[in-house]
């Protein structure tokens, strides 16, 4: 498949290129929840708007309510989220939490999807158990009781956990800590007792939480999928997770190019645009050759995930490293370009290099995803 947008994707993103830019823009929403210190870290107002565009339900099956899209379309507005730095449930909401949910009972995902597809409902993913991504390793414990369960344990970073009306949580019904069987996936109701939080806001201005889980009963109903059959759902959610992460880190690394390549049209130094010097030139020819790679990647994953290929595992992987390795490019490149102004909170370049940071740990970084695809090629 050719590595661009459709006609019908591409207006999409001319719809969402222009709502991101009006209303998503970084003085009206980065700076304006961070500098008020919200314990959201994001605005409710603009995921309303986000549903009255059909952007929440953009995965949701027709069935349910939503646009039934695919991971192409979902990338579309995930690059406009990164490329203008706003903060957005959208990615653990309406990617990974609706991706979760499809292998959810009627009747759970009629108690859920219809909030996140009206821009009420909040869902946050609790996977990790430690400072850094393995999902190979999980150990908070559900046990049964009675009809449902009891969870015992913790999770960390989860992002949005605080805010969330439910946690999609993985825990072990089975076997040990690191068995790839004996994984269930849970709806955690946010006022569930024995429920607690302690937040933390991320170097991106964005809230996560470490959550503890202190014999959290659930009914049965909170399944989603197959109790200890849960690992193959939990996959799926964590591709959508991973590809919807490298969209989002190409915003973020184009976002970071375009005010970059600006202020070199700008900033004049011995008498002459800084952009005039052959040095300067070369580097963000680079950059952007990278970023154009990067973007290449991920649309092939995008379109292998949506295709239910063989191949997406793998190429997700490719994609996140990609992504990772060339957002953190454009972002160094853009603080040493500004010089020494770009060390400072008046210009936004530092606020992009921040983001990097958090997202690039999301979901797993570099290092793990380039172990990961050699793991998947056989090495």
């Amino acid at each position: 498949m050719p590595l661009y947008h459709s006609e019908d994707q591409a207006m999409l993103a001319e719809t969402v290129t222009g709502f991101m830019a009006d209303e998503g823009g970084i003085k009206k929403q980065l700076r304006h929840f961070r500098d008020m210190n919200c314990q959201d870290g994001f605005g409710h107002a603009l995921w309303k708007q986000f549903a009255e565009l059909g952007l929440t339900g953009i995965l949701a099956g027709e069935a349910d309510g939503g646009m039934g899209m695919g991971h192409v379309e979902a990338g579309i507005v995930l690059r406009e989220i990164g490329r203008n730095l706003t903060p957005s449930p959208f990615l653990a909401t309406s990617v990974m939490g609706v991706t979760a949910l499809a292998a959810a009972s009627d009747d759970l995902r009629g108690r859920l999807l219809p909030g996140v597809i009206a821009g009420e409902t909040v869902l946050a993913v609790a996977v990790d158990e430690g400072p850094k991504h393995r999902p190979e390793r999980i150990a908070l414990a559900a046990e049964k009781s009675g009809n449902g369960f009891r969870l015992k344990g913790r999770k960390d970073f989860v992002v949005h956990g605080a805010s969330a009306d439910a946690l999609i949580v993985a825990a072990r019904t089975s076997g040990a800590e690191g068995d790839a069987d004996g994984v269930t996936l849970f709806a955690v109701p946010r006022d569930s007792a024995g429920l607690g939080h302690n937040a933390v806001r991320l170097v991106d201005s964005s809230m996560a939480s470490h959550v503890t889980f202190d014999g959290v009963e659930l009914a049965g109903d909170c399944v989603i999928g197959e109790v200890d059959g849960g690992r193959a759902v939990l996959g799926r959610m964590l591709a959508a997770g991973r590809i919807g992460a490298a969209a989002e880190l190409t915003g973020v690394g184009q976002g970071a190019f375009d005010i970059t390549t600006a202020y070199l049209k700008t900033r004049k130094q011995f008498g002459r645009l800084i952009g005039e010097f052959q040095a300067l030139q070369h580097r963000a020819a680079h950059l952007y050759s990278e970023l154009e790679i990067a973007e290449a990647a991920t649309i092939k994953a995008q379109q292998l995930l949506d295709g239910g290929s063989e191949r997406a595992e793998l190429m997700v992987s490719v994609a996140k490293a990609k992504a990772g390795r060339a957002c953190n490019l454009a972002v160094r490149e853009g603080v040493q370009m500004h010089g020494g102004v770009g060390m400072t909170d008046e210009y936004d370049i530092g606020l992009y290099m921040k983001r990097d940071r958090a997202l690039a740990e999301f979901m797993g970084d570099a290092a793990y995803h380039t172990e990961r695809v050699a793991q998947l090629s056989g090495y």
